[in-house]
């Protein structure tokens, strides 16, 4: 059975995937990188060691019942535009090649935003969205932005940002409260965890210019409730309330800018089933099963077969 092998070794997560185009069976194994407790994230130059270390652990496991590639793919760049570059992302490109030239299978480059993208689609079932014009969520610790994407040849679809985050990155704001609240980092799952045990429903008017948020202030008002000793999960909740109040808002703009386009939604911040249920219910969003919305490499497997199909 043919499959086609994709890398990504992004900020937080080393990740290896196979994807089965005859089936569209995805195999995929990763592995948080270790962040000590309290701190807020990783100098580039430790997520590169850390990769190198897991890297060849994830591959073995992936690769335990043996299948050779077609071809391979890795998230070369954060995303498709020129400046974007972080060394994290060399694990995975030298792997890539190594593993193309051993097989002897054409190698592919793609963007850890479009693997995202990819893996949403293709998770949330909604594969035809790659071939017509939507808009896009990335919404994570380094990115919180939206895309118009539309088809290209070249590389499947392009992405052309139409908002972002004034400041702060939804996932930051998130693990920054979680941080506070001495919540093990990144601290999605565990403030997911906390907040569903506050019945608190807040009133939040979020800060917006031209569809784009600003969330520093919630990082602040965390802060403000913990030192008036307010309960941790009500801490919790109002940090998740807002990030979502603040997507919320984003997301009604940009459907009075562009239309009643498709809307999808990626990254690590949108596996919180309290955001997905309240972005389902009011737009009929798409969204990833959380195994694909956080980081990982299936959406750079699935490019690099769309890829390999356009030669």
């Amino acid at each position: 059975m043919t499959a086609f092998l994709g890398f990504d070794t992004s900020n937080y997560t080393t990740s290896a995937a196979l994807f089965f185009p005859e089936t569209g069976e995805i195999r995929q194994e990763k592995k948080l990188l270790p962040v000590p407790q309290g701190q807020k994230g990783l100098r580039q130059s430790d997520c590169v060691f850390h990769h190198t270390v897991q890297l060849p652990q994830v591959t073995e496991a992936l690769l335990a019942s043996p299948a050779a590639p077609a071809a391979v793919c890795a998230s070369a760049v954060p995303r498709m535009q020129t400046g974007s570059y972080m060394p994290c992302f060399l694990v995975g490109v030298a792997a890539a090649k190594i593993a193309a030239g051993t097989n002897g299978v054409p190698y592919y480059e793609t963007s850890h935003q479009h693997g995202h993208i990819a893996a949403a689609a293709f998770g949330a079932g909604k594969p035809e969205l790659l071939n017509r014009r939507f808009l896009a969520f990335h919404v994570s610790g380094g990115t919180t932005e939206a895309v118009l994407v539309e088809p290209d040849e070249a590389e499947i679809f392009r992405c052309t940002l139409v908002a972002e985050s004034l400041d702060l990155k939804a996932g930051q704001a998130i693990d920054r409260a979680g941080v506070m609240l001495g919540l093990p980092f990144p601290c999605g799952a565990a403030l997911e965890q906390l907040a569903a045990e506050s019945d608190r429903v807040f009133r939040i008017r979020p800060t917006l210019r031209e569809g784009c948020p600003s969330l520093s202030g919630i990082e602040n008002k965390c802060k403000a409730m913990l030192d008036r000793n307010e309960p941790a999960k009500d801490v919790a909740a109002f940090c998740l309330q807002s990030v979502a109040a603040a997507l919320e808002a984003m997301t009604e703009h940009l459907l009075g800018q562009y239309g009643e386009l498709p809307l999808l939604y990626a990254g690590g911040v949108m596996s919180n089933a309290m955001i997905r249920d309240r972005f389902t219910a009011r737009f009929g969003a798409h969204f990833a099963p959380p195994a694909l919305s956080a980081d990982n490499a299936a959406g750079v497997a699935i490019l690099g077969y769309l890829k390999h199909e356009r030669r």
